[in-house]
C-alpha cells in the first residue's frame, strides 16, 4: 500500500505542506507493512519451528521502535509549524494514535516469536496450532484492511474491521475451551497448550489493534470518535 496526492484531504495553497501531509502518510504506511510482515513471520515461525526467522523478528522491534518515534517526531512538527484545523488536524492526530498501536502490534510479533522459540526447544506435538492458523489468518486480514481503509479513506472497509473483531474474540474463546480440554485430558500438554494460549492472547490482540485504527480512520473521514462505542453506533456515523 502506497499514498499518493490524491489521498491526502486536499490541496493546500502550500505545496510543502500537502508534502508533508503525503510523507507523514507514506511513513505510517511504511511501518504497517513493517509490523503486518512481522505479524506473518512470527506464525509461520512458530508453525515450521524456524528458531533463525523468530529471532530475526526479536531483531526487528528496536527498528519498529525508532519508526514509532521518527513519526511522532514528523507529526508534532507539522502541528507546530502548520497548525492544521480540521480534516488536515484530525489526520494528523489520527497517526499519532494510530503509530502507538502499530508498535504494540510489533510487540505482540515479538510475544509471538518468543514463544515460537520455546516451543521449538520443547520438540513435542502441535496442539492448538491449528487454532494458531486459523485466528492469525483473521486478524492479518484485519490489520491489512485496517490499513488499506487508512491509504483510502475509506470509512466503509474500516466499518468492516470493527465488525470482524467480534468473530476474532469469540474464535480465541473457543480455541482457550480447546487448549483447556487438552490439558486436562494430560498433565503433560499444560506447559505447551499455556504457551499456545499466549500466542492466540497475542494474536487477538493484534486484532484489537487493527480495530482501533479502523476506528481512527473513521473518526478522521467522518470526524466523529467511534471509540467505546458500539458496532450499531459506527455503522449510524458511516452512513451518515
Amino acid at each position: 500500500m502506497t499514498a499518493s496526492r490524491d489521498d491526502v484531504y486536499g490541496n493546500h495553497i502550500s505545496n510543502q505542506f500537502n508534502d508533508e501531509l503525503l510523507a507523514l502518510k507514506t511513513r505510517f504506511l511504511k511501518m504497517g507493512g513493517l509490523v503486518e510482515a512481522q505479524v506473518d513471520s512470527a506464525v509461520k515461525a512458530l508453525i515450521e519451528a524456524n528458531d533463525a526467522l523468530a529471532e530475526e523478528i526479536r531483531s526487528e522491534d528496536k527498528r519498529v521502535d525508532r519508526m514509532e518515534m521518527d513519526i511522532d517526531e514528523e507529526a508534532m512538527l507539522i502541528i507546530a509549524r502548520r497548525q492544521p484545523t480540521a480534516r488536515d488536524l484530525r489526520l494528523v492526530v489520527s497517526v499519532i494514535r494510530m503509530v502507538a498501536d502499530l508498535e504494540r502490534v510489533g510487540d505482540e510479533a515479538k510475544k509471538i516469536a518468543r514463544f515460537a522459540i520455546r516451543l521449538s526447544e520443547e520438540g513435542r506435538s502441535a496442539q492448538g496450532y491449528g487454532e494458531v492458523r486459523h485466528i492469525s489468518a483473521h486478524v492479518t486480514d484485519m490489520l491489512h484492511d485496517s490499513l488499506d481503509a487508512f491509504a483510502r479513506l475509506d470509512s466503509g472497509l474500516a466499518l468492516q474491521v470493527m465488525k470482524a473483531d467480534k468473530r476474532v474474540d469469540e474464535e480465541y474463546q473457543a480455541a482457550a475451551r480447546t487448549l483447556l480440554t487438552f490439558m486436562m485430558e494430560d498433565a503433560r500438554n499444560i506447559s505447551r497448550c499455556l504457551s499456545v494460549m499466549w500466542v492466540l492472547r497475542a494474536l487477538e490482540r493484534v486484532g484489537d489493534h487493527a480495530c482501533n485504527i479502523a476506528e481512527n480512520v473513521i473518526f478522521m473521514v467522518k470526524g466523529e470518535d467511534v471509540r467505546h462505542t458500539s458496532v450499531e453506533e459506527a455503522e449510524r456515523v458511516v452512513g451518515r
